[in-house]
């Protein structure tokens, strides 16, 4: 935390996170920069799960961990492509709903090029900007 101090005091004027799949992580880190005098606008980093293989990576490169409810879905439809993408998606809205109520600066849709995804997350909250 106190690099991206130094980095803010030298200028940096927005961030954005990096991915998570639960946010009260998102909100300890909010409170713990504000408590710095961190006060730029922050972009959550979502990633709608699509791929289990590729969540997996993607969560071992970050440093992400899965809660339990994350962790049944991945369980549940790992191995039927159609029904993960369906409840990444819905999981995905669910963040984007309670992020957006908690008042967050914006979402960055990690979407790995998938306009599907994208387009369909993006439809579902457009009225909630």
């Amino acid at each position: 935390m106190q690099y991206l101090k130094e980095k803010v005091d030298a200028g940096v004027d927005g961030l954005i996170s990096q991915l998570f799949f639960d946010n009260d992580y998102f909100y300890y880190f909010q409170e713990k920069s504000q408590r710095l005098g961190i006060n730029i606008p922050v972009e959550v980093g979502i990633m709608p799960i699509t791929n289990k293989k590729q969540i997996e990576r993607m969560v071992n490169l970050c440093g992400s961990t899965f809660p339990v409810k994350f962790q049944r879905i991945l369980d549940r439809y790992g191995d039927d492509s159609d029904s993960l993408r369906d409840a990444g998606i819905v999981y995905a809205l669910n963040q984007i709903v309670d992020l957006l109520a908690h008042g967050v600066n914006g979402i960055h849709l990690y979407v790995m090029n998938n306009v599907y995804v994208a387009r369909r997350i993006s439809d579902a909250i457009i009225k909630l900007l």
